[in-house]
């Protein structure tokens, strides 16, 4: 066999070789389940990756110029939503991860938990061995947490941290930065004014209250960890039996056999010089191109919808509509203060010599704020402009927007455990994030324009609501039998009425905020605002700043739903596709329901849980 230290976008340098899996996608869950697959040094692993490896892109490393890799395509699959409704007719663009780590190379680095609630919910939908005490190790598995110095502890309050509870021995770096700003500390103080400190360490899963979270990034190097550097470091790479095939595109999966016992042969893929390749796995396939690409590449391969394949001349291997359906992703509002003349925010980076001069402290000593994401968060119960809404009055909005009778077996199930969660006030309906830069997003397409569209001048911050439990669902499907096509991505936002009444409230809760001690005094006295002119004190104009401003912050799952295929599931609790024998899929496309938070963290608990259930069915 060949020896190799590294992915090779050649295809010479696997030609002849025999793999006995074969994954499809080297993102941030395929990178693990490679790594621990070839933990055993006899199982031969391939992964392909449509995108190139990037971990010298200086972009990459830093975390903090992340957004320059949005709308770049040669780093981002960049997708595009069609218009959508609830949003009065706007379309959204959605950064994806097109590289070796995927998004993890891309994303914030923020790293938060889900909720135990989450995870039981996913057990209920059918999937045993699923259920919070069941994958809480997973969260530890991952990641090596690095403790905070006691300044950092003092400046942002992270006295609620348990050191015994976190990652010791993961792949992943977990720490905290020395930047944190005073806005940062104001934000937790002023929650403590407002009743909700934090009453856990949020890696529990039980956890009310403001936080700053820790991020992916490593404490020494201050560069961004992910699954590239993490999971398939150098060490990794030289084993002999795992081969990485880097700017290959998977066309299709081959499949044999009927609905109920169809096994998965290999793959067929395009090289980079435009070749076609066919490469057989002995075992089995395993899909993890994330929740966009694998409900797209498992209809091209025969499997999905019967009429929407026979249209495009696609023959029907397994007919399962659930396929790309369920797709879930955070809906987002959010306003923008200026700050008082004196206090500074991420928005000076828009003077080119201040960014300039940071980059250059940045590469001589890994200094200064470009070496994290100061981001601060909170998760809190379902409130509005007053505070906490009344079980009452949530009874009365559920069954003023929710039609048992109309919903099909999936969704009921779905929306009667969103109900608990939205009743519980121990669970987290929104979480609040502190951004120390401006947003204007109405009219951006690219998310480049989070941190580069900066129209009004002054320094900013952003508070932003984010849906944890959307009601929602949108799809992916394909709408050519082009492999190189994008499928159509409809996130269908706010389509449901229930998400814009739980969201609207949220975001009158934003004004209490920002009018609490200390934050209050961070900001200029009627100073500007994005939207320009507007509040969100009453209800009415609160909606329709959710209507003009709402984002998402890339977190789409669902569309290859892990629940029984009767109530619209793809996959089985083992992640096996329904009516397959040995094809999996592993990635955010197999959430039932979105947890609460920014999900990279559930996408490595699956992953690392994937990779046991996969070496338990290897045994037998």
């Amino acid at each position: 066999m060949a020896d190799h230290t590294g992915p090779s976008s050649s295809f010479s340098s696997i030609e002849n070789q025999e793999f006995d899996v074969i994954i499809i996608g080297g993102g941030t869950a395929g990178l693990v389940v490679a790594n621990r697959l070839t933990e055993d040094e006899n199982t031969r692993v391939l992964v392909i990756e449509a995108g190139g490896d990037r971990k010298n892109d200086p972009r990459v490393y830093t975390p903090g110029l992340m957004s320059q890799l949005y709308g770049d395509p040669e780093v981002d699959w960049d997708y595009v939503t069609p218009p959508q409704p609830g949003l009065k007719g706007r379309r959204l663009g959605h950064a994806r991860g097109k590289m070796l780590g995927g998004s993890s190379g891309i994303n914030f680095a923020a790293l938060f938990y889900p909720a135990k609630a989450d995870m039981d919910a996913w057990a209920a939908l059918g999937n045993p061995g699923w259920e919070s005490e069941s994958v809480q190790p997973y969260l530890r598995k991952f990641h090596t947490y690095h403790a905070p110095t006691n300044a950092t502890t003092d400046v942002v309050k992270l006295d609620y941290l348990d050191h015994s509870i976190q990652g010791t021995g993961g792949p992943l770096q977990a720490s905290f930065g020395d930047s944190y700003s005073p806005g940062n500390q104001a934000w937790m103080e002023a929650f403590r004014a407002l009743g909700y400190e934090m009453n856990n360490d949020p890696i529990t899963g039980q956890a009310i209250g403001a936080f700053t979270n820790s991020h992916t990034v490593h404490p020494d190097t201050r560069e961004r960890s992910y699954s590239r550097t993490a999971y398939y470091d150098d060490e990794t790479a030289k084993r002999p039996k795992l081969h990485v095939l880097v700017e290959a595109l998977v066309e299709k999966i081959l499949l044999a056999g009927s609905d109920g016992s169809v096994a998965a042969t290999g793959v067929q893929i395009r090289t980079k010089d435009g070749e076609h390749h066919t490469i057989t796995a002995k075992d089995e396939v395993i899909l993890s191109a994330g929740a966009i690409n694998s409900p797209q590449i498992l209809e091209l391969s025969g499997i999905g919808q019967r009429q929407r394949l026979e249209s495009l001349g696609i023959p029907v291997v397994i007919d399962n509509p659930n396929v790309g359906e369920n797709l879930q992703d955070h809906p987002s509002s959010h306003i923008s203060y200026e700050l008082a003349d004196g206090v500074m925010s991420a928005d000076a980076l828009v003077n080119p010599e201040v960014a300039k001069q940071l980059v250059a402290l940045y590469e001589s000593s890994r200094a200064g704020p470009l070496g994290g994401t100061w981001l601060s968060g909170a998760y809190i119960p379902f409130v509005d402009a007053d505070g906490p809404i009344s079980d009452e009055k949530i009874r009365e909005l559920v069954n003023a927007h929710i039609d048992g009778k109309r919903l099909s077996p999936g969704l009921k199930e779905q929306y009667k455990l969103l109900c608990e969660l939205l009743r519980d006030p121990k669970q987290s309906s929104g979480e609040y994030l502190y951004l120390p830069f401006q947003i204007n997003m109405r009219d951006v397409l690219s998310l480049s324009g989070i941190m580069n569209n900066k129209d009004i001048p002054g320094q900013f911050i952003t508070i932003m609501m984010m849906l944890n439990h959307p009601f929602s669902r949108g799809h992916v499907h394909i709408a050519s039998a082009d492999p190189t096509a994008k499928p159509i991505f409809d996130l269908h936002l706010l389509s449901h009425p229930l998400d814009v009444e739980i969201l609207g409230r949220h975001t009158q809760f934003i004004e209490k905020i920002v009018s609490t001690e200390p934050l209050a005094s961070l900001l200029k006295k009627n100073g500007q605002r994005i939207p320009p002119g507007r509040s969100a004190h009453s209800l009415e104009d609160a909606k329709d700043i959710v209507a003009d401003r709402v984002i998402t912050p890339f977190h789409p799952s669902g569309t290859c739903s892990m629940m029984p295929r009767e109530i619209g599931g793809v996959v089985n609790e083992r992640l096996v596709v329904h009516g397959t024998r040995n094809l999996r899929v592993v990635d955010a496309s197999i959430f039932p329901l979105e947890p609460l938070g920014n999900i990279q963290s559930v996408v490595y608990l699956v992953a690392e849980k994937a990779s046991d259930i996969i070496k338990e069915d290897r045994k037998e």
